[in-house]
C-alpha cells in the first residue's frame, strides 16, 4: 500500500475561548452520536471490548469515559472546526430568543 494521508493544513488556525466551549460541546455530541450508532447496531456494555458480543466499555456516557477516550472526541471535533475555518469559513454564536422573548447567546 502506497497511500499518504494528505489532510489539510490546520496547523494555523487558533481558537477563542468561545470555540473551546464548543469543541467540549461537539465531543460530548461526538460520543452520543457514536454511543447511540452502536447501540442501534445491538452492541451494549462490556467491561472489555468483544466484537462477538457486541460489548464495548465506551458505551457509557461521556462524563464516566477515560479521559483518553474524550481526547479522542475532543481530536475529533477540534480538526472539524480547523478545517471548516481553514476553507474560510467562520463560526460565532448567534444571539437567538426564547418563546418569553429572552435574548440567549
Amino acid at each position: 500500500m502506497n497511500y499518504q494521508p494528505n489532510p489539510i493544513d490546520t496547523r494555523h488556525i487558533e481558537f477563542s475561548n468561545e470555540i473551546d466551549e464548543l469543541v467540549e460541546m461537539l465531543a460530548r455530541n461526538t460520543h452520543e452520536v457514536w454511543s447511540q450508532t452502536r447501540l442501534n447496531q445491538g452492541w451494549d456494555f462490556g467491561s472489555e471490548r468483544d466484537d462477538a458480543k457486541k460489548q464495548h466499555p465506551c458505551i457509557t456516557s461521556y462524563d464516566d469515559l477515560p479521559e483518553s477516550e474524550r481526547d479522542v472526541d475532543r481530536n475529533t471535533a477540534i480538526q472539524v472546526l480547523k478545517t471548516i475555518m481553514a476553507l474560510g469559513y467562520t463560526i460565532h454564536k448567534i444571539e437567538r430568543s426564547d418563546a418569553d422573548g429572552q435574548t440567549h447567546a
